[in-house]
């Protein structure tokens, strides 16, 4: 997908219908520039004949045309509506489409199970960095089950039964008896007895995508009162879902609308929603539950946007490089060069250091980002970095490392940090304040070695001891800058890491 374009994708979903735009910048670099959503209840539509009849076919073409006219506006080059559940498993799946593409002049594209299994696994293995796991994507009209080893799909099935059908069915006037709620369960259980290979891998992570898993995400961070505004990647705590199954099936309607994070909308169908995802859940005796904000709209872009190779081989790599290509600074060499100090001096002090494991991607992606702030504005920059890394998805990181980064790459002083870390005590364990304050230095050390962002230093020697840490400056021109922020963060740097820091300079041209 060539740069300076813009993508419209249209999913009309057995629930809802959603168009999301994405624009592609020049230098390739790709971001949501808008996204809307209205309630269509396909799923609920069809009769018990499997047909969904004429009004209720035209009934979604304001919306549709409504979203091209988006597209219009927006100047987007490139529309894909898809269809899923609903519209693929009507009689008349064909008289739908005609009537809404002679209505709409959109090109509509109904996807089989096994296309829309697949764009979920597209839209998850880019964005978590995971390698094996279940994917579940519960929709209005279906549920589509995953099997991911070592990042590859090894299988995947799709269910005819989702959140909205199976209110539908099961449920009378807004309410789940005991007896329906059985009979979810056996309806759930019974599928998945013609499909082994689900009970046969235990003890993985099950991932979900749609709806009633976002809004289990939304319930339990509002529960929780969450110090991170991100949905993906968000992680619930153990036995949750069950939790969230039993308390909402008590409740009736109005109060099931009253819970915090449980929109009106939803309050109907995600009872059978939980049942579903906590059948398949026990069933493959699961490790734990982690949300997906990125499904099939996501895969469905990573595949027009890359068409050759739609899998990106580093989740974390490639958001960081989408990262610095959407907020250019001016000053990627200089950037580059800080990362390329940072990890030499690293390597020399890592092996005594007793630092976690990952703490190099830490360091690697702070040293990349830290100034992408400058894109808001240059003064207080740092402010602007915070925010954006916290706020600002970072995939191929957990919430966790995504807080611990954001303040790594704003690392000032000590008593700072631990003023910050106070805000996410929920998600920092004891020793992250001294990991943060160690990494911190250490980026402020590789920084300082480029103040002037001119590249002085064109080799860098490092010697460690027990006591010290010296650092010889091989440079192209006088580091007179360098020295003196050198100077002013050496007793911080000493402290961090109860080394005595060392620096020697010389001179040499490049000629």
């Amino acid at each position: 997908m060539s740069s300076g374009t813009k993508i419209g994708i249209i999913d009309i979903g057995s629930n809802s219908i959603r168009l999301v735009i994405y624009e592609i910048n020049e230098l390739g670099a790709y971001r949501v520039v808008s996204e809307h959503k209205d309630s269509a209840r396909l799923s609920e539509r069809i009769g018990y004949d499997g047909i969904l009849h004429s009004k209720d076919i035209i009934s979604i073409v304001p919306i549709l045309s409504h979203y091209a006219l988006l597209c219009r506006v927006h100047e987007v080059q490139t529309v894909r509506a898809v269809a899923t559940a609903a519209i693929r498993n009507a009689v008349n799946s064909e008289e739908i489409v005609r009537v809404l593409e002679e209505q709409t002049s959109l090109q509509i594209e109904v996807l089989s199970g096994s296309e829309e299994a697949r764009y979920g696994y597209l839209g998850v293995i880019n964005t978590i960095d995971i390698r094996d796991a279940l994917v579940i994507d519960i929709g209005g009209g279906s549920t589509e089950v995953t099997l991911l080893r070592d990042r590859k799909l090894m299988n995947s099935v799709s269910f005819p039964f989702g959140a909205v059908n199976t209110t539908h069915q099961f449920m009378k006037n807004a309410n789940l008896t005991e007896q329906g709620a059985a009979d979810i369960r056996r309806m759930v259980e019974e599928a998945i007895a013609d499909h082994p290979w689900i009970t046969q891998s235990p003890n993985l992570p099950m991932i979900g995508l749609g709806g009633t898993i976002r809004t289990l995400g939304k319930m339990s961070q509002k529960r929780s009162k969450y110090s991170l505004q991100l949905a993906h990647n968000y992680e619930l705590q153990p036995g949750e879902l069950r939790s969230f199954v039993t308390l909402l099936s008590s409740l009736p309607i109005e109060k099931r609308k009253k819970v915090d994070g449980l929109s009106k909308e939803r309050s109907d169908i995600i009872v059978p929603g939980l049942l579903i995802l906590d059948t398949l859940f026990q069933a493959a005796n699961a490790s734990r539950c982690i949300v997906s904000g990125s499904g099939l709209r996501d895969g469905i872009f990573f595949e027009m946007y890359d068409p050759k190779q739609p899998i990106r081989q580093d989740v974390l790599e490639a958001s960081i490089q989408n990262l610095l290509c959407l907020h250019p600074n001016g000053a990627e060499k200089h950037v580059r060069r800080v990362d390329q100090l940072a990890m030499l001096l690293y390597d020399k002090l890592e092996v005594h250091s007793n630092l976690e494991e990952g703490s190099s991607r830490y360091l690697h992606t702070t040293a990349l980002l830290h100034r992408i702030g400058v894109s808001v504005h240059y003064y207080q920059y740092l402010k602007h970095t915070q925010y954006m890394l916290a706020n600002a998805r970072i995939d191929g990181l957990t919430h966790r490392e995504i807080v611990i980064c954001s303040l790594i790459a704003t690392y000032k002083t000590k008593s700072r940090t631990h003023q910050q870390s106070l805000a996410y005590k929920d998600l920092l364990k004891e020793s992250d304040e001294m990991l943060i304050v160690k990494l911190g230095t250490l980026l402020k050390l590789a920084t300082a070695l480029d103040h002037s962002e001119t590249q002085p230093v064109q080799k860098l020697v490092v010697t460690r001891s027990d006591t010290s840490l010296t650092l010889k400056l091989l440079c192209v021109h006088n580091p007179i800058l360098e020295l003196k922020e050198l100077a002013a963060i050496t007793k911080d740097f000493e402290k961090a890491w109860g080394l005595k820091l060392k620096i020697q300079a010389g001179v040499f041209s490049k000629t």
